[in-house]
């Protein structure tokens, strides 16, 4: 990837009721039923973050 495609752009790490973990824009507005938890950085921080706190996949629901 060239300079000029390098993806500059504020993310942050955000969760839902579920405990599912995502990335989101940082400048946006957060979708119904997500929460921010407070990580924000570069795409590659916030998904090497969700690898290190996301380690059972499976839905809260589906946990027992």
């Amino acid at each position: 990837m060239s300079t000029e495609e390098r993806d500059t752009r504020t993310y942050q790490v955000v969760v839902n009721q579920e405990g599912q973990h995502s990335i989101w824009l940082a400048e946006r507005e957060l979708p119904l039923g997500w929460r921010a938890v407070g990580k924000r950085g570069s795409k590659e921080e916030c998904l090497a973050y969700i690898r290190e706190v996301w380690t059972d996949m499976r839905p809260a629901s589906l946990r027992s």
